[in-house]
Formats: C-alpha cells, sequence, structure tokens
C-alpha cells in the first residue's frame, strides 16, 4: 500500500488525483504506524525518488517489532466500510466493476478488482 501512497501523494502534487483520496483511511493506517502526517509524505514525494522514499521509510521502521508490522498489515488487509455513507460508496465502486462480485468486502480487496479488471483492458 505504500507506493499506491505515494504514487497519490505524487498525483496530489501534480495535481492530478482525480477520484482518488488522499489521505484514504488506509493511507491514514500507514501513517499512523510511521508517526508522520499527509504533508510529509506529500513533501517526501516531491524531493524524493521511490528509492530514497523507501530508505526512509525503512529509517522510519527500525525500531517496529516484526509483530507490529504484521499487525498494521492485517489491519489494511481487514478494513472494511466502517459507516453507512462508506458502505454506499463502497458498493457503488464495486458495482461499476462487477456487480456480480458480492464476495468483495474490503476495501483491499475492491482495490485488487479493479486493478485486475483495469490490467485485463490494457492491450497486450
Amino acid at each position: 500500500m505504500v507506493p499506491r501512497m505515494i504514487d497519490k501523494a505524487r498525483a496530489y502534487n501534480a495535481e492530478t488525483l482525480g477520484e482518488y483520496i488522499f489521505p484514504c483511511p488506509l493511507d491514514k493506517i500507514i501513517l499512523k504506524f510511521l508517526n508522520v502526517d499527509h504533508e510529509k509524505i506529500i513533501h517526501l514525494a516531491q524531493e524524493l525518488t521511490d528509492e530514497e522514499i523507501s530508505l526512509w521509510i525503512n529509517e522510519q521502521c527500525l525500531n517496529r517489532s516484526q509483530d507490529e508490522k504484521e499487525q498494521v498489515n492485517q489491519e489494511i488487509l481487514e478494513r472494511k466500510p466502517t459507516t453507512l455513507d462508506s458502505l454506499n460508496r463502497f458498493n457503488i465502486l464495486r458495482n461499476k466493476i462487477d456487480p456480480t462480485r458480492t464476495d468483495i468486502i474490503t476495501w483491499v480487496d475492491l482495490l485488487e478488482l479493479d486493478e485486475n479488471q483495469t490490467s485485463s483492458k490494457i492491450p497486450k
């Protein structure tokens, strides 16, 4: 999710974010784990390469245990809509992609469904 967050921060900087949300609730989980705000990520995305950002993130995580890293990953993977508004938005987005996929219940599942749908439209 970090590369996706960085891409969105770059899109935010370039004013090409479109319908994406930055920071979205999944981004906020990462930001909290890194103990930074989204403004810091916006700055890093503007000033650093992907490799430099990766090194910075690794430095931020030096004092984090493997259990903490696994917990934050699980929190991201299990994140579901938590309000009626977010559930409605989730269902609208899912139904645009594939209304038959009622098995899709987490945000990460929805992102993966969307990416698979998008990549299948790209000519090979």
